[in-house]
């Protein structure tokens, strides 16, 4: 974080003087009461942890509505990193965490068996794609689970070697990490990272290799993966290809019509398995179990996180029972892993999902969102590209429509004026408003954020938010 930003961000003066300006519509004593909670926070919470973008001191969240210390309130489209797909604090599953807390809020399952474990690895094979035996393994966050999955890929191949895409993401444990292909800055000083781990450039649909504007072919995207396999990683030696179905936080790009079925006959032919991580597209968010689902491919191995307990601290590998079996104990356990209370709230969440469609709720929404998104294509200069499956949607802000120019400083001055207009909504992979709102908003509460960010675009191509300051926001 940038030395005083939150404090720069959050200055009572400054804000009046902008309000001044009628730029800004939030009151003093909220800046001040956020100003003094975030200053005594920043004494003892290292700056590592947090990626800065607004003064939010959250108070209390329910349904799709996120309410400040102070009592403002904003539409939620960020949903805590896509990590509550069911909203805040849905009543069925609040009931389940109180009466499961009221028995028993924890015993390791290292050593001992609890009762909301067993039916939930039950519920997770079955819910996950592929006509075959699954078993599950429960983690407590989506990085731990894809160690895991570096674990039983080597274990049941005998293998060393992963592979994983360029802009992937897929946690920040040194396994997950390794993987992932997103961030200098997530890498520096603390190398070096798990041996064996390779990247190649995803199949982005929108622009395309080495600059180029223009998408590539399947084959010509598979191209760098098969000179690697034949030239320096044996395709005999790779355990494993991990995919995100949508690259989120590289920007929720979609892949090329064809990769994934071409990316699975790859894997078949050389012996290798093909794992997705869903720990942010899974469950729903793109209105499937699993995202793969869209495309008619089967995984090998799949990483469920973020939204499978509503919040609390949980995760899971599910794949074939074969690979699962291969690993003896101790190999992958927690103590406080696949907690109950952790375990009965995923049981919960997944019936709620089942009891409110929410899976066809987030087909339907998104496709709503999508088509009216879409045709800011047509009226705005500065929207690039609008993608995504269900509700989980990228908008790309650019300068240049033909060149494709990422222009981050426009995207994060609109994501700033949506704040002050009632929205959280954050800006990722430089340039792409992301927006994931909970698969439970209403259809009121969706044409209010759409018409309030079609407010905001008009405002941006107007010359209106010139003077806001974003310098040090964002990734």
């Amino acid at each position: 974080m940038v030395e005083g930003e939150i404090s720069r961000l959050c200055n009572t003066e400054e804000t009046d003087q902008r309000k001044q300006k009628g730029t800004n519509s939030m009151n003093t004593q909220t800046v001040k009461r956020s100003t003094e909670l975030i200053a005594a926070e920043k004494e003892f919470f290292a700056p590592c942890a947090r990626i800065p973008y607004y003064p939010l001191m959250l108070d209390h969240a329910h349904g799709s509505t996120l309410t400040d210390v102070d009592g403002k309130s904003y539409l939620d489209l960020l949903t805590s990193a896509s990590a509550l797909n069911v909203g805040h604090t849905p009543e069925p599953i609040v009931e389940a965490i109180i009466a499961q807390v009221r028995k028993m809020i924890h015993y390791t399952p290292a050593y001992m068996y609890h009762e909301p474990l067993v039916h939930l690895a039950k519920k997770m094979c079955e819910i996950t794609p592929g006509d075959f035996p699954k078993k599950v393994i429960f983690g407590l966050t989506g990085s731990d689970s894809n160690d895991a999955l570096i674990k039983f890929a080597r274990g049941y191949t005998g293998r060393q070697h992963m592979i994983s895409f360029i802009n992937a993401y897929h946690g920040s444990t040194y396994g997950s990490l390794s993987l992932s292909a997103i961030s200098a800055n997530m890498r520096r000083k603390i190398g070096p990272l798990l041996p064996g781990c390779h990247h190649v450039t995803f199949p982005d649909s929108y622009r395309g290799l080495y600059g180029n504007p223009e998408p590539a072919t399947v084959d010509e995207y598979l191209a760098p993966l098969r000179e690697m396999l034949a030239s320096y990683v044996p395709a005999d030696e790779v355990a494993c290809i991990v995919v995100e179905t949508l690259q989120g936080d590289g920007g929720l790009l979609e892949a090329v019509p064809g990769y994934f079925r071409a990316l699975r006959e790859l894997c078949d032919e050389h012996g290798i398995l093909l794992a997705v991580d869903d720990v942010q597209q899974g469950l729903g968010r793109t209105g499937t179990w699993c995202s793969l689902e869209h495309y008619d491919v089967v995984p090998d191995l799949v990483v469920y996180g973020k939204s499978l307990a509503a919040g609390l601290p949980l995760s899971a590998l599910v794949g074939r029972a074969e690979i699962m079996d291969s690993l003896a104990a101790p190999a992958h356990l927690f103590t406080t892993g696949a907690n109950p209370v952790c375990c009965a709230a995923a049981l919960a969440t997944l019936q709620y999902i089942e009891d409110n469609d929410l899976l066809a709720e987030s087909r339907r929404k998104g496709e709503l969102a999508k088509e009216r998104m879409q045709g800011w294509v047509e009226r705005f200069d500065c929207v690039g590209d609008v993608r995504g499956l269900g509700l989980s949607l990228g908008v790309d802000i650019v300068s240049d429509k033909v060149a494709k120019t990422k222009d981050p400083e426009a995207a994060l001055k609109i994501c700033n004026r949506c704040f002050e207009r009632g929205l959280v909504m954050i800006a990722f992979a430089g340039s792409v408003l992301r927006f994931q709102p909970p698969l439970v908003i209403t259809d009121e509460e969706l044409t209010t954020v759409l018409d309030t960010i079609e407010g905001v675009l008009e405002e941006w191509e107007a010359g209106e938010l010139a003077d806001y300051e974003v310098s040090g926001q964002g990734w």
